[in-house]
This record gives C-alpha cells, structure tokens and sequence, in this order.
C-alpha cells in the first residue's frame, strides 16, 4: 500500500537536502470544490499512461474515473500493466478535486495494490464521507482483504508531474504540483537494513512504508527527469491549460 501523503512528505526532504534530484515545489491554493470532475478522457489517457517508460505505454491498460461511478475500463492492454490517475488521498480524511497522481502497476500491483485505489474510488462515488472511507479501507488492510503481493515486482511513476500534499501530518490540507519521477518495488516486510538503505533524501534505495505492503523506492537520476520533463513538453502545456494548479 502506498500512501501517498506520506510519499510525498519526501518531497520536502528532497527540497531541503538540495540533492541533484531535488522536487520543484510549486505550492497553490485549496481548491473551490470537494466534487470530483472528469478529465478529458485523451488528457486522462495520456497523463496516466504517462507514469510508463515508453516502451510499456502501448501495451498498458488504463482505467479513467467516473466521479459516479469509480474507476472504469477506459483501454484493455495486453502486457500485464495497468495505469489511473489517483484523485483521492484516502489517509489524509479530506476529500479534494485537485489530486492527481499517476501511476502505473505491473501485474502483480494490479492484482493487489491497485484494488486499494479501485475501492476507495468506488466508496467515494457512493457517498462516503472521508472518515468513513479511512476507517474502511483501513479495516480492510487489517482483515486482510488487501494482500501483500506474492512475488517480487514494481510501479512506476515516472510521471512529469504530480500534484499531491507535499507534508505527511494529517493536519496539514496543503497541496502542491511537483516533478518526482520514481519507481517503487514491492519490498513486503524488508528494513533499511535489510538493503542496506539510507535514511531519505537519498538518490539510492531505501524503504518506504516499512510493512507488508512496503516499497523500495529509487528516484529517477536528475539527466533522466530533465529527459522526461523534456518529452513530456505538450502533455505539461496540456495540463497547465486545463487546470492552472497543474502548472509546473
């Protein structure tokens, strides 16, 4: 289970550390409504697919959200990869319109991980209010609905852009868009010890999520994001031209 609240809290260690790898911060205002609106679906198509290298894009699948209804089948791929856009932060009981978060799961992810993202898509469709939508999800976990995956694998998110909170305290409802290409590797109960993992920031792995649905997370070298922001040039104008607080 990745949460994203807590991810992106690296994001302002990434910042103050001044690694070459460091985020671009970019803080803006709460937006004016909780309800949810639907992308464009070729913007939503390509912003999610982009979370692949590019040589999975054409193969992946892709679920769109429906605010009524949850995350629907928008492509059926055939490599085994499957990609939304995250709209909900489930952990931080603060339902917005203005999270997006791309990611892409390999098989396994999208067995195990992705259900996560699915059914808190699905309850907030129905009505739930954000307390109740934690408390359920987190008895889920704990009864054991959501498994840890059975095999080694990885998502990635290599994305140009996301926009997500960039403090993991609860308390704090502050958004931010920010450039963090990364990729995460299911490490289910493995430590900082285990790998050998510094404390983050590092531009080496480390784990995050220590537990049964851990991760160990490697970022993008700072050539590689300069490429990716570089080929990513129309989809960053796109998205800045649909919503400004997706404006790099």
């Amino acid at each position: 289970m990745r949460h994203v609240a807590g991810w992106a809290g690296l994001v302002v260690l990434c910042a103050l550390a001044g690694t070459a790898w460091q985020a671009q911060l970019s803080a803006q205002p709460a937006s004016a409504t909780t309800n949810l609106e639907r992308m464009p679906r070729d913007l939503e198509m390509r912003f999610a697919l982009s979370a692949l290298p590019p040589h999975l894009r054409a193969g992946a699948t892709v679920y769109l959200l429906d605010p009524t209804r949850g995350y629907i089948l928008g492509r059926k791929g055939t490599n085994g990869f499957s990609c939304i856009v995250e709209r909900t932060e489930w952990l931080k009981v603060d339902f917005r319109n203005d999270i997006y978060t791309a990611v892409c799961y390999d098989s396994i992810g999208s067995t195990h991980h992705l259900r996560v993202w699915m059914d808190v898509a699905t309850l907030r469709a129905q009505g739930i209010t954000p307390g109740r939508l934690k408390a359920e999800i987190e008895r889920r976990f704990r009864t054991k609905v959501y498994k840890a995956p059975t095999r080694a694998g990885l998502s990635y998110m290599v994305a140009p852009l996301m926009r997500t909170y960039p403090n993991p305290d609860p308390s704090d409802k502050t958004v931010a868009t920010f450039s963090m290409p990364h990729f995460m590797f299911y490490a289910p109960n493995l430590t900082n010890r285990d790998i050998g993992g510094a404390a983050p920031p590092s531009p080496y792995p480390f784990i995050f999520e220590q537990g049964p649905h851990g991760y160990a997370i490697l970022m993008v070298g700072e050539s590689e994001r300069a490429k990716i922001a570089g080929a990513s040039k129309d989809l960053l104008k796109d998205l800045c031209a649909y919503r400004a607080f997706l404006c790099l």
